[in-house]
């Protein structure tokens, strides 16, 4: 937290603010950063209500737009963490248009470019005939969204059939069900581990980390994946995604 930004670790489950698309939901992460800092605070992004880690709020409106802009812009970098069904490329590049939610009056969608790239940091097979096949195949793989769509992970992903574990939308029930039921985990396994700008009034070059939480980091050690997590923080790791 500085006089401009405050910067939170919001766990999965969580809404960022209040909507309409969900009534029952009673905490929201904005008010209750507003509640620990005592000032409103104004959001400069978001995080899916399932996917975990960095978010920055504004300390007031100029700050949060300056931010905002520099979102939009790509100037800003975002790692996540994921857990996938399936081997993946050791990298790549999923270049696919994603469409908005379609509007239900005026009957139309809007087509949106959308560009990820990845790199996998582990594999693992299991000796679990999940479906079809007698065994089951997992990857760990460092995301970089270079567009902010709506669900753009989570929906590239599922596009090269490799949906992350957890998610219900774009997901495979199947391994859903296994994780939950075999290492207790029934989060989308999608986390957002860091964030890379150049401070919209300092000039400052910042990076916030987010830690994983306990049932995230139980299912790496239990696949061995907790050193490969890791060396995220790394910074040859960015070169590798450009």
């Amino acid at each position: 937290m500085d006089t401009h930004f405050v910067a939170v670790n919001k766990p999965a489950g969580l809404m960022v603010h209040r909507s309409h698309l969900v009534h029952r939901n009673t905490r929201f992460a904005l008010q209750m950063v507003r509640d620990q800092v005592g000032c409103h605070v104004y959001p400069v992004h978001r995080l899916d209500k399932p996917t975990s880690g960095v978010l920055i709020f504004g300390l007031y409106p100029k700050a949060a737009g300056r931010l905002a802009q520099c979102f939009s812009e790509r100037g800003v970098s975002k790692l996540y963490l994921a857990v996938v069904r399936g081997w993946t490329p050791e990298s790549g590049i999923i270049e696919k248009p994603l469409a908005k939610y379609r509007d239900k009056k005026k009957r139309t969608s809007t087509i949106q470019p959308a560009l990820t790239r990845f790199l996998r940091l582990g594999f693992i097979e299991l000796p679990y005939a999940v479906s079809r096949y007698p065994t089951s195949r997992y990857s760990l793989i460092l995301v970089r969204p270079e567009t902010g769509r709506l669900h753009q992970i989570r929906r590239h992903l599922h596009h090269i059939s490799h949906p992350v574990i957890g998610d219900q939308p774009h997901g495979d029930g199947r391994h859903n069900r296994f994780f939950a039921k075999t290492f207790g985990c029934s989060r989308l396994l999608l986390a957002a581990v860091r964030v890379v700008f150049d401070h919209p009034f300092t000039g400052a070059a910042i990076t916030i980390d987010a830690p994983l939480d306990g049932r995230f980091c139980h299912v790496l050690n239990s696949f061995g994946w907790r050193a490969a997590a890791s060396r995220h923080m790394v910074p040859p790791f960015f070169p590798l995604l450009t």
